[in-house]
Formats: structure tokens, sequence, C-alpha cells
């Protein structure tokens, strides 16, 4: 009974509305952010974007570290495990998101072996996936997570058959992806001939000859100069804002050129699986590149030994740090979750963060702009317990392979 009830909240998902409904219905912020809302509480992120390498990095990581993380596509928690932590609590208000973090957890705890694991969780158009579902894992979910997967739509095809495709085309970032692609190709750009190129040098000159242009094209600077556009990206009004703020012109396509360049050139194509997503939409064969750091072959036993390490709530950041013992975490996980906060709620956060952290522990999350979002705004007793590592985060945000944000940074509290 416990787990319909579950559902019946889920269902709802009044958790995310209250996190992202700010100003009146009517008012012109207000709808725009009611239109996120909407959007936002299916599927967003079937892959995080966050560098997890990046993230493993900053955190510096052993096995007594207990970690909360904001969960998302689920990537980033598993390549966490991959170093053996004491334990990881996972929070998310995207019911989406939970049913897929547990999917994943399952995925590795259940199929048999780590060719497996590979072809039902990145593989694309294996048509077997739906029977490895029903064989291997649906057995061992929770009622609603089960429900969930096999939920069927209008046209009688189950939730879990989208393994049997890619489901990093779904999604509500896989669409925008793929809506990307299909202007691109308007313009006469064919983004999938990058994985063609087999050097820096020949990423760079794509870029500059076939990308880069289109970022002056009428119909993509009408787009991108409305923050709805970019709802598919998952940014939200806030974020819009933020990045509109970096452009002399308040256009943020100059913005999105960066980033995009960031991704196509700065990295080889092969050590950069967030790039296929991007251009190819899907992951590099193995002649091609190297999977996600939680889909490698040398992480598979780690990850599948500490699956049961991971407990994933439907649960705000601030509510979940409520519950714990004071000093029990030692690292805390952002993402970009907290662009979207306005004071009092990035005061509650990091009340319960500083209450909860344990000598040493660190923060770390990114942001849209260059800017930590944190400066000149949390209280003085707060921000007084912690210490920003800004040289190491300038940093870590060159390393970071997705190149969709403008700052990575970490904080680190007073013995």
């Amino acid at each position: 009974m416990a787990e319909i009830v579950e559902e019946a909240r889920f269902g709802k998902n009044q958790k995310l509305k209250d996190a992202l409904l700010q100003h009146a219905p009517l008012s012109k912020a207000g709808l725009s952010e009611r239109l996120f809302s909407l959007l936002f509480t299916g599927l967003v992120y079937p892959q995080i974007w966050e560098d997890p390498d990046v993230d493993m990095a900053a955190m510096e990581l052993s096995s007594n570290h207990a970690i909360v993380t904001i969960g998302s596509g689920g990537c980033n928690m598993l390549a966490y495990l991959s170093k053996s932590p004491k334990s990881i609590d996972v929070v998310d208000l995207n019911p989406h998101h939970i049913a897929l973090n547990r999917l994943k957890l399952a995925a590795f705890r259940h199929l048999p072996n780590h060719n497996e694991v590979v072809r039902f969780l990145a593989a694309q158009g294996s048509k077997s996936n739906g029977k490895r579902f029903d064989t291997h894992i649906a057995g061992h979910l929770d009622a609603f997570t089960r429900a969930h997967w096999q939920k069927r739509s209008l046209a009688g095809r189950r939730r879990v058959e989208v393994f049997n495709r890619s489901i990093y085309r779904t999604g509500l970032l896989g669409r925008f992806i793929g809506i990307g692609h299909v202007i691109a190709r308007v313009h006469g750009v064919d983004l999938t001939e990058m994985a063609e190129m087999t050097s820096l040098r020949d990423q760079r000159r794509f870029f500059e000859e076939r990308i880069a242009p289109l970022f002056d094209k009428p119909l993509i600077r009408f787009i991108t100069a409305r923050k709805s556009s970019l709802f598919g990206l998952g940014i939200p009004p806030q974020q819009y804002d933020e990045l509109a703020g970096l452009a002399d012109d308040g256009s943020i396509a100059p913005v999105l050129r960066q980033r995009l360049e960031k991704l196509a050139c700065h990295f080889p194509l092969r050590d950069n699986y967030f790039a296929w997503q991007a251009f190819m939409r899907r992951y590099p064969a193995a002649h091609e590149g190297n999977l996600p750091t939680y889909l490698k072959a040398e992480n598979y036993k780690a990850i599948r030994a500490n699956t049961e390490r991971v407990t994933v709530h439907h649960e705000s950041y601030t509510a979940l740090l409520g519950r714990k013992d004071a000093g029990s975490v030692d690292r805390f996980i952002l993402l970009d979750a907290q662009d979207w906060m306005n004071d009092k709620q990035l005061n509650e956060l990091w009340s319960e963060i500083t209450r909860t952290a344990a000598p040493g522990a660190r923060v770390i999350f990114r942001t849209a702009a260059e800017k930590s979002v944190i400066e000149g705004r949390l209280s003085q007793a707060i921000a007084d317990n912690w210490t920003y590592q800004e040289q190491r985060s300038r940093e870590l945000n060159l390393q970071d392979r997705s190149a969709i944000y403008g700052g990575f940074h970490i904080y680190v509290k007073a013995a």
C-alpha cells in the first residue's frame, strides 16, 4: 500500500513544482516558470551532463566518505561507486529520474556480466533489452519503479522498451538535441560528420567551418533569444537570465557558441562521450572511443559490489539533510541546482549543509555563469564556515568535458 501511495504522490510531483515556482502565476516570469515546470515533470536527463571525473578529482573521494548528491540521470552516482565510498544518498525531485537511478542500480546488481550491462544501458538498437529487463531486473525492483518501467503508452509499448532503441534519444534533453540536429540539417550541416574527425585539428576545422556559422543564422538567433527555446537543455528561466547577462547584447547565441566550441574542440573525440551524445546522438563503439566512466570494464566489479551502499530518495536536498545527524556527511554534490534558488532557499540549504558537514567536508557545484552563485548571498554566520578553492575550481572547470557550464566550484569546511 505504501508503494501505491508513493506512486500517486510521484504522479502529482508537487515537490518539483514547489521548488520551481517562485512568481505569481499570471506574471511573465510566473508563466515562464510554469511552462518549464510542465516540461520538467517528464524525463529530462537520460544522461547526466556533469563530468564525473572532474567531480571525483575535486572531492578526493575515499572509502570512508558519506556522499549526498542530486541524481539526475544516475551516471555520476554510479561512477562514484568505483571509489567505494561508505555511502551515497541520491536525491531528486523528478520521479522519472528516481526510477532511472533505481533501474541503473538494479542493472548493475542483477544483469549477469559487464557486457550485459553495457548492452542494456548503452547499446543502440538492442532489441532484446526488454527481455533482459523481464528476466533479470523487474523482479528485484520496488513496486513503483517496476510499474514505472512497465507502464504502456497509447501505442501499447512498455516504457522500458526505450532501451530496445536508445534512451539517450528520449527525455527532454535527448529530444532537444534531436531538434538541434534537424535545424542544422535545414541549414545544410550534418552534425554526425563529426565522427569522421580523427584529431583535435580536424575537430576544430569542422567546428569553425560548419558549426560556428550556424549561430549567425537568423532562425537560430531568433530561437535562442527566447527563454523557452532552451528549456529542452534543462535551463530554467533563472539560468537563461544568467547566460544572457554574459553577452553585450543580451543574446544567448554567443554564449552557446562558446560552450559548444569547448565541447567540440578542447578534448579528443575518442575521450569525450559527451561530444558523442551531442554530435552523434550515441556512445562510441569500442574502436571509436571510450564509454562513460561508470560503464568502463575496469570499474564494473567495484560498482557492482557497492550498489547496496546507495539509497535513492524522492526528496529535496534540504529536506534529506534535515533528517541527518550533525557532522555525518563528507561530500555534497549540488550539480547546478543553486542557479534556480532564491536567497532564502540558498540559506536554508547551506544551513543544513553546514550542520551536517563533517570536518574537512567538501561541496561541489556548477553554475551557468562563471561566478559562484553563493558569494555574497549566504549569511555571514554560514559563509564563515567555508573556504572557496578558487584556483582549483578554475583548473577543474577547464577539464570538464561536458562544456555546458560556465563555472565549477569547490568549497571546503574548516576542520
